[in-house]
Formats: C-alpha cells, sequence, structure tokens
C-alpha cells in the first residue's frame, strides 16, 4: 500500500465554487436601512462597500482536466482556451499487489482527484466557477458499488475499501484461457483472443470466486465513469459499453445474469451523430483544420459535428427478438466464411 491518508470526506465536492446572486436588490434593502440610522454620507460609503463586495464576473474560461493513473491522480491539469497549461497537481492513490491480484478504492481516488484539483486551482489562481469544461481519463479497471453507490470488495482479504479491480490485474488468466478455447466470433474483434485485463474475464472471476460479492454488487463500471458519476452526481451511468459484447456471449461464458434487466448492472447506451456518414464526416473535420477553415480540431467539430439519436436498450420483447434473429444469421454467415477458408485452403495445398 502506498500514499499518505486523507482525512476528507468521500463526498467533498470535486470544486467548491460560491454560488453567488445578483445583489441588485440586497444592495437597495441595505440602502433602505442605512438610510433611516446613518448621515447621507455614511449611507452613500456604505453602498459603496456593499458595491464592491459583488464578486466581478469571470473574465476567462478555464478548461479543467483529470487523469487518473494506476499510481496517482494526475488531475487538476488546467488550461485556458488557446491550449495554455495554467497549472496542474498531483495525489497518490492508495494500491495493493497480492500476487496477480491488485486492487484499488475508489474512494481513496476520489479524495485524490479532489486535493490534486484544488491545489491545481490554488496554484494557478484559478476559481471554481471560471472552470468552464471538466474532463476525465482514466484506466480501464473495474469498479464495483451497490444500490446506494458504495464500494462493494472485490478482494479475497474481504477489505471493503478495496472495489476496484486494476487494469493490470491477472485474477482471471485461467478465465481467459476458458473462453479463448471456445468459438465465439466475439474474439474476432479482439485480436483473437481476449486478455485476462480485459472486463469480461474479471467479472467471470468474481462470479466463480466472490459470490457474496457478486451478489451485492449493484452496478459494475469502468472507473472513468465512476469518476464522472461523482463528478455530476449523476445516479444513471448507462457506462460499460456492453453493445459490444452480445448476449450470446455473455451467456455462453457463464454471466447471463448480466442480461438481466436489459443490462442494468453493466449499461448500454450509444449516441449516434447527427450526420448519418459518420466516417466521411471525421475526414471533412480534418480537412477543415488543415486547409486552415478552423484553427483547430475543436472548433471544427463544434461547427461541423453535432450529436443526434441517443439510442437506449428497448424494453419490448420484440425489439430483443428482432435483433436475436438477426445475430443468428450472422453467426450463420460468419460459421460459412469460415467453412470456405478452410475449403480453399484446402484446395492451395
Amino acid at each position: 500500500m502506498s500514499g499518505p491518508r486523507r482525512d476528507w470526506s468521500d463526498t467533498t465536492p470535486l470544486l467548491s465554487p460560491q454560488h453567488y446572486r445578483h445583489r441588485g436588490g440586497s444592495a437597495s434593502a441595505f440602502s433602505d436601512r442605512a438610510s433611516s440610522s446613518f448621515s447621507g454620507r455614511r449611507a452613500s460609503a456604505s453602498l459603496e462597500m456593499a458595491a464592491a463586495a459583488v464578486p466581478a464576473v469571470p473574465t476567462r474560461s478555464v478548461l479543467l482536466g483529470v487523469d487518473v493513473g494506476t499510481g496517482s491522480a494526475r488531475a487538476g491539469r488546467l488550461f485556458d482556451e488557446d491550449g495554455k497549461l495554467l497549472g496542474s497537481a498531483s495525489s497518490p492513490i492508495q494500491i495493493w499487489k497480492d500476487g496477480d491480484c491488485i486492487e484499488q478504492s475508489s474512494t481513496d481516488i476520489w479524495l485524490a482527484i479532489c486535493a490534486a484539483v484544488k491545489a491545481a486551482c490554488s496554484l494557478a489562481n484559478v476559481a471554481g466557477e471560471e472552470v468552464a469544461g471538466l474532463g476525465f481519463a482514466a484506466t480501464c479497471s473495474l469498479v464495483a458499488v451497490d444500490a446506494y453507490g458504495s464500494p462493494v470488495t472485490v478482494s479475497l482479504s474481504g477489505d471493503s475499501r478495496r472495489n476496484i479491480i486494476v487494469w493490470m490485474d491477472h485474477r482471471a488468466v485461467k478465465q481467459a484461457e476458458k473462453i479463448n478455447s471456445s468459438s465465439s466470433p466475439v474474439l474476432q474483434y479482439c485480436g483473437g483472443s481476449l486478455s485476462p485485463e480485459m472486463q469480461p474475464l474479471k467479472l467471470l472471476w468474481v462470479k466463480e470466486n466472490l459470490q457474496e460479492c457478486w451478489t451485492m454488487a449493484f452496478r459494475w463500471m469502468d472507473l472513468k465513469q465512476q469518476e464522472m458519476i461523482l463528478a455530476v452526481d449523476e445516479k444513471d451511468p448507462r457506462n460499460m459499453e456492453a453493445c459490444g459484447w452480445d448476449d450470446d456471449f455473455w451467456e455462453g461464458i457463464g454471466l447471463g445474469d448480466l442480461i438481466d434487466g436489459h443490462h442494468a448492472k453493466i449499461g448500454c447506451s450509444i449516441v449516434l451523430p447527427r450526420e448519418s456518414e459518420s466516417v466521411l464526416l471525421g475526414a471533412a473535420i480534418l480537412g477543415a483544420v488543415a486547409s486552415k477553415k478552423y484553427s483547430s480540431l475543436s472548433d471544427a467539430m463544434k461547427a461541423l459535428n453535432a450529436a443526434g439519436q441517443v439510442i437506449h436498450l428497448a424494453k419490448d420483447s420484440k425489439v430483443k427478438k428482432y435483433h436475436d434473429a438477426k445475430y443468428r444469421i450472422f453467426r450463420d454467415l460468419y460459421e460459412q466464411q469460415l467453412s470456405h477458408r478452410s475449403i480453399m485452403a484446402q484446395a492451395l495445398a
């Protein structure tokens, strides 16, 4: 275990901006009270003091990046709108290592993020209300929480703090060997095999080795999604991008219960671009920057791109039946392709 202990609550806000309100009415009320008690001169001075107390509207917009690494939260990277680095700070993260098992705490990571952000803002003299945008990057580690968002241990030690299986954890080697020996067409999208670092294998390990944890876990999340939820107090993450892992795959590896409740434990949603030809749109955006039509990719994307339809999992059983049928056809075509390749390989041998 590394890194100092901290005392802050896990509900510590990421930024602590003062929520100012317009003080025109307050100044008027103060003026009325002052007129009845002081001379005109003193009342005027009091009004000037009240006006001076009203904070100025932020004159700049600052962008905040949070990078959660393996050993530290390299957070608090503050940039102005021209991309100039204004300040940064980092805070260490605890890590537990026990053989192939490597674990962390989502509470500890959140506290490290808060510490780094506050330190960076202080060093760069940036107020909370000046932060116009917030972005997260993090390792592809697996987080387990209960129905209240509290940590659920993923550790054989039973330590409730350890609710993260770190990306480089290799406890699921046997599960990887088992799944890679199957003929699932999903494997062709993963370079022919799954790494024990991938999250489905870690989920299977937990189910096979920590049944109590598996039962208690209300939701499984990627670390980046967990921090985003905490930052914006979002209760419905829809995060692990389960659309890449079809239902036959989950059932085939023994995790069919993740399909229950429309994948509620792992979530799934797809945001489509407004433009139907999204690949061509990406090329157009790059071309617009190259031709100096826009000074940056960000400007070009804002001008040319926009989010379109957001697709959530359908609750209508007929929709599922339809897509299941389409997937069976895909599997049949895939098997035929393998058979045809084998025939041609034999003919050329």
